[in-house]
């Protein structure tokens, strides 16, 4: 009875081993396959490179307070369009004490000197009129009552020039009155009423009221990597993508490259600019990112193939052309411009023509 199991246990073994090499010998047995084949398609190939940046107006206007103050009024809001002269925001002076009191110093002793004169004015003019003085005593008298009425009056403009900002013969608030200087749309209004301003001079550039521009008139500001600047000349045709506009191809033409460039993370840039055309179907917001493809070259509707099917012999490209039944041959080809994808052929090669992809497909 032991023998017996020991027999069947033996018998168990080596057919289990037997299954095992079997199983082995089909796993690595390779399956049938054949090549995949493609054929040229007639496409547009274009070759570019690509620069970020930003639409920005072309012409943006600050205004500045020509007075320090804080703001009474303001007319306008962020968004609307304003007129060249158009009235933005007015002015309260707060005027400094020490030139307020210096200034009113000032008007009183005009007004001194004026009574006086008029005083010495009046007598003489008696004794003139009754010819008891002459012509040239009277002269000076007339003309020191003219210089204290003159002297009067400069005293009193200084003092409303400190007071409210403007002349007391003018009588306006040049000053204080903040105008527009350009026609646009206003971008931004930084400050808000009661806010305090400085005003614009030769040590302060001043408190910045409203920022205005022209949106009719936009560029794209970017920049370009230094082994690309070498590539693009002024004129160039620039499509424009931004990301705030859903599958939309602005048009723009490149008008400017920067005769220097600056280092970025270690990688020499070099500034764009370029003319956005007007397209009257989009708005177009100030400060908007994009991205602009630089077009280098083009070619529309020739005879390409992808660039994965090309293999080289010698530097010579060269596709493999089914002849056969999943039978090939080698056939140089003469290629032109190339996107990165896709690759001009120039001769050599069909439409008809069938191309070993190097892809494969399991015959089952």
């Amino acid at each position: 009875m032991k023998k017996i199991f020991q027999t069947l246990l033996y018998i168990a073994l080596i057919g289990v081993f037997g299954y095992t090499l079997y199983y082995l010998y089909q796993k690595n047995q390779e399956k049938p396959f054949t090549y995949l084949t493609d054929t040229a398609t007639t496409a547009d190939i274009v070759k570019k490179t690509v620069a970020t940046g930003s639409v920005i107006p072309r012409k943006e206007v600050l205004i500045k307070s020509q007075v320090s103050g804080i703001i009474d009024k303001l007319y306008f809001e962020p968004g609307e369009k304003i007129e060249k002269g158009a009235l933005l925001a007015k002015i309260r002076i707060i005027p400094d004490m020490v030139n307020l009191n210096n200034a009113e110093n000032r008007v009183n002793r005009s007004k001194i000197s004026y009574d006086n004169a008029k005083i010495e004015f009046d007598r003489m003019k008696k004794l003139f009129d009754e010819k008891v003085v002459s012509n040239a005593e009277f002269l000076p008298v007339s003309t020191a009552l003219k210089n204290a009425q003159e002297e009067l009056n400069a005293a009193e403009n200084n003092l409303a020039l400190i007071k409210e900002g403007a002349s007391k013969n003018s009588g306006q608030e040049t000053n204080t009155l903040v105008r527009s200087t350009s026609s646009g749309l206003i971008l931004d209004i930084p400050v808000k009423e009661g806010n305090q301003v400085i005003e614009s001079n030769t040590f302060n550039e001043g408190t910045t009221i409203a920022t205005i521009a022209d949106i009719n008139d936009m560029i794209f500001e970017g920049k370009v990597d230094e082994s690309e600047v070498g590539k693009i000349k002024e004129g160039m045709e620039i499509e424009l993508t931004i990301g705030a506009i859903d599958q939309a191809r602005i048009k723009a033409t490149l008008e400017y490259i920067s005769p220097k460039g600056v280092e970025e993370n270690g990688a020499i840039q070099f500034q764009i600019r370029a003319a956005v055309a007007k397209n009257d179907s989009l708005t177009i917001r100030a400060g908007y990112s994009a991205t602009a493809d630089i077009v280098l070259d083009k070619r529309t509707q020739v005879l390409a193939v992808s660039e994965a099917y090309l293999q080289f012999d010698d530097g010579k490209p060269f596709v493999e052309i089914e002849t056969g039944n999943q039978q090939f041959e080698k056939r140089f080809i003469t290629t032109g411009l190339s996107d990165g994808i896709n690759i001009e052929v120039l001769s050599g090669l069909t439409l008809e023509d069938k191309i070993k992809t190097g892809k494969t497909q399991i015959v089952e």
